[in-house]
């Protein structure tokens, strides 16, 4: 069993809450401009597996 370190910085919780701030309004615009994009013609159903920069297929996303 390791030990940890008494005196390791623990992370700042307001900095820590203010990044989920953050990435929670980033996602929200992606949402947004995806949601007002133009649908493809015989495309796939549900968001764009490729919103967040990475594909995403059943809840798994890649790079390629």
């Amino acid at each position: 069993m390791a030990k940890t370190d008494p005196n390791a910085k623990r992370p700042d919780p307001k900095i820590a809450q203010q990044a989920l701030e953050e990435a929670k309004a980033r996602r929200a615009e992606i949402d947004n401009v995806t949601n007002n994009a133009p649908r493809e013609i015989n495309g796939k159903e549900g968001p764009d597996p490729a919103r967040y920069g990475d594909w995403e297929n059943k809840g798994i996303a890649s790079d390629f």
